[in-house]
């Protein structure tokens, strides 16, 4: 999945104006926010707790219009609490939207 964040980025821009300081801390907030989520998605053990991360997650992603976060967290929506293949392609996206070239959350 190539990183589409040209909507996200268009998104936190508009938000931020001129202020570079406030674009940073955008970035910063949306991504604590969406690793909060991840971190729930990876501590669930059952669908209610699985469907509350992945439906928050989605939300958050529709807010910015982070599309590949918004179809990761829709395809987590279908899958069984705990699939690993979903958990890679939220931390894949993640680590795109963060600029980071290696690592997990």
């Amino acid at each position: 999945m190539a990183y589409e964040g040209g909507a996200l980025d268009a998104t936190l821009a508009a938000a931020a104006g001129s202020d570079s300081e406030l674009l940073t801390e955008l970035r910063g907030a949306f991504l604590e926010s969406a690793e909060k989520q991840l971190d729930l998605l990876k501590r669930a053990r059952c669908d209610g707790n699985w469907n509350v991360a992945a439906m928050r997650l989605k939300g958050l992603a529709a807010s910015f219009h982070a599309e590949d976060l918004l179809l990761a967290a829709e395809n987590a929506l279908e899958a069984a609490p705990g699939e690993p293949a979903s958990i890679r392609e939220i931390e894949t996206v993640l680590i795109r939207f963060a600029g980071k070239q290696t690592g997990v959350f």
